[in-house]
């Protein structure tokens, strides 16, 4: 099968679409599958991967301005290249799969339009919740432009994707009333979360073997809710002296965040470890004892199934993507936005290693058979073929 995948956010940002794109883009490779990435200009930046070398071109990149927004760098796609359209041209594509109904999917539309072949989209964002990064418009105003261009995208495709169940509640009453909708997450790839160190990296960060360490990794930005989050953390490190927290991770909220921590005399019991290298993510993970997690953002929060795959059990809000990943009182424990709640949903796990294993063993198990990265690209292209075949009639 030949596929072209059309994406406004590509590497070498280490943001969730990327993510999901390279976990798909290897896996179909490994089974013999081609794979065309159409993606912004980074500038410095030269692909790493091994089909994207001139001699088996794959990864294409349109110009793009190269922009920051709130110190990330982003750079927008200018959705027009005659190199590109040359390069479409020649190319022989079998299906045409859109991250955004933007920018370059709109060249996808376009693209899928002219080969005759389907167009598949996948609802990445609650685009509600990230109408804040929008320059110099209202809120409001850029929610509602951007979920009404995203309605009318979704209902012009040949299938949409969503990465959990509750996010096609949620794009119904948005408006999307293509029936053509189904759920398929982004795996883990297991071999990725393999030869962890634990107690290097425990000896690293200056936790002691008796103490239960709590770990947040994130974008540390306003839709992740961070803020109450470490609020809540604050309560619970007072009063649990054998605790520690790893915060990893950067963004334009971290100088308030620490604050908050020098401010309530905590700064010896948090470790701060900054920007995270993928290649030791594991490790940090293998650390920690629970993680903690508050966004409400999420279609399904890659994260989670990584904490999950190294047997991490989960405290997290009841929001969307949580609520399909975490088994409540199986993997870990949901709860409302309500800072009480939270503490003690956090302290009960603290005080119960004998829980705390049990939710470990179980979010192993699931996480193997539901969110390996082979098993989900096997889900994806189940999907492209009955579409492709569909499309064919």
């Amino acid at each position: 099968m030949r596929i072209a995948i059309f994406t406004n956010n590509y590497l070498p940002n280490p943001f969730g679409v990327s993510m999901s794109i390279e976990s798909f883009r290897r896996e179909f490779e490994k089974l013999g599958h081609t794979v065309y990435v159409f993606a912004p200009e980074f500038r410095g930046y030269v692909d790493e991967n091994q089909n994207a070398c001139p001699s088996d071109r794959r990864v294409f990149r349109y110009p793009a301005l190269d922009l920051k927004f709130k110190n990330i760098r982003f750079p927008i796609a200018i959705p027009y290249s005659y190199r590109i359209d040359r390069i479409l041209s020649d190319l022989e594509i079998d299906v045409i799969h859109s991250q955004h109904p933007n920018l370059l999917g709109w060249q996808a539309k376009r693209w899928a339009k002219k080969k005759n072949v389907p167009l598949i989209f996948t609802w990445h964002t609650l685009y509600d919740q990230y109408a804040h990064f929008a320059p110099f418009i209202p809120s409001k105003l850029a929610a509602w432009w951007t979920i009404k261009n995203a309605v009318r995208y979704a209902n012009s495709c040949d299938q949409i994707i969503v990465p959990t169940k509750s996010v096609k509640k949620i794009i119904t009453d948005w408006g999307v009333h293509n029936e053509n909708v189904q759920a398929v997450a982004t795996g883990v790839e297991e071999s990725f979360f393999q030869n962890t160190d634990r107690v290097g990296t425990r000896k690293q960060f200056g936790i002691e073997d008796d103490e239960v360490a709590l770990l947040l990794l994130s974008r540390l930005t306003t839709e992740k809710n961070v803020e109450f989050l470490v609020r809540a953390v604050i309560r619970i490190l007072k009063k649990n002296e054998k605790t520690k927290f790893i915060l990893a991770g950067e963004g334009q909220e971290l100088p308030k965040l620490k604050k908050m921590i020098v401010d309530a005399g905590l700064i010896n019991k948090v470790v701060f470890s900054g920007i995270v290298k993928r290649e030791i993510t594991k490790n940090i993970f293998a650390a920690a004892d629970i993680f903690v997690y508050a966004s409400k953002s999420e279609t399904q929060g890659m994260i989670l199934t990584e904490a999950m795959c190294l047997g991490l059990p989960v405290v997290a809000l009841a929001a969307a993507g949580a609520i399909d990943i975490i088994g409540n009182q199986i993997t870990g424990l949901l709860v409302k936005e309500n800072e009480d709640e939270f503490v003690n949903a956090v302290e009960r796990l603290i005080n119960d290693a004998e829980l705390r294993n049990r939710f470990s063993e179980n979010a192993k198990k699931i996480a193997k058979e539901n969110y390996t990265a082979s098993i989900c690209a096997e889900k994806m292209l189940e999907i492209y073929e009955k579409v492709i075949a569909g499309k064919k009639k």
